[in-house]
């Protein structure tokens, strides 16, 4: 069960500020990479081909959700704890609020696009939902630029690492919680993302120290295979594009 944050800006009993914010890094260059492949995927679906409209409409779902997810956790988990503890960061904070809303209002344009278009694969809707994307992608890599460079570093120094960890606690509750609208594969899609964020060459010694012996053994197993099985059909043509 995720624990209830506190509601004030007080530092929980027991905890220390400074924290590794790291990771966020992993899951900002996730966000790039899916908000730039999925226009191309939507462009390239043959006029009438239901089938891979269907297969590609199912990732912008699940896209949308992932963006939705992320920045929900953020507003709960981040903004009135730094700008409680270090006022200086208040007006980088409500930038970030102002963006938050402006990537809301974006998909709020996307979202009902993607039904009428799985159901047509029609071309004059793909390319309107597709660049609607487009500038949602725009206004997603300046807010994500931003975040890295004025909010990171006072999130690494006034939160704690329970705080900053309970973040991806409530992002896998809310994966669990929705699995049966997202998909059986969700966490191999999850898992599988987040290892392709790595550089390659570190790849292996960043599982070793960030993902668990047992949960290693789980996504050979089993979750790698689902996650390349969900890229095959995605790009089932072509390479998958490098994340990194």
């Amino acid at each position: 069960m995720v624990t209830r944050l506190p509601s004030s800006g007080e530092m929980p009993e027991g905890q220390e500020p400074g924290c590794d914010t790291s990771g966020l890094i992993l899951v900002h260059r996730i966000f790039r990479w899916l908000y730039r492949e999925l226009p191309p995927l939507i462009r390239d679906v043959t006029p009438g081909d239901t089938a891979r409209a269907a297969i590609v409409g199912r990732y912008a779902h699940l896209d949308f959700f992932a963006l939705h997810m992320h920045h929900e956790t953020e507003d709960l988990a981040l903004w009135d704890k730094l700008a409680d503890r270090e006022p200086g960061c208040a007006l980088h904070v409500d930038q970030m609020r102002a963006q938050h809303a402006e990537v809301a209002a974006h998909l709020a344009r996307i979202e009902p696009q993607l039904e009428p278009w799985v159901a047509t694969a029609d071309p004059v809707r793909g390319e309107a939902f597709a660049r609607d994307i487009d500038a949602l992608r725009d206004t997603l890599v300046v807010h994500l630029a931003q975040e890295e460079y004025e909010i990171m570093p006072v999130a690494s120094a006034v939160l704690s690492q329970q705080e900053w960890d309970w973040m991806e606690e409530h992002t896998r509750a809310t994966l669990a919680k929705h699995r049966k609208d997202l998909g059986s594969d969700i966490m191999a899609l999850q898992a599988g993302l987040l290892i392709a964020s790595v550089p390659e060459d570190e790849r292996d010694d960043w599982m070793r120290a960030n993902i668990p012996a047992p949960i290693r053994l789980l996504y050979a197993l089993l979750l790698k295979r689902q996650y390349d099985r969900a890229m095959r059909d995605l790009y089932p043509d072509r390479p998958v594009p490098a994340m990194v």
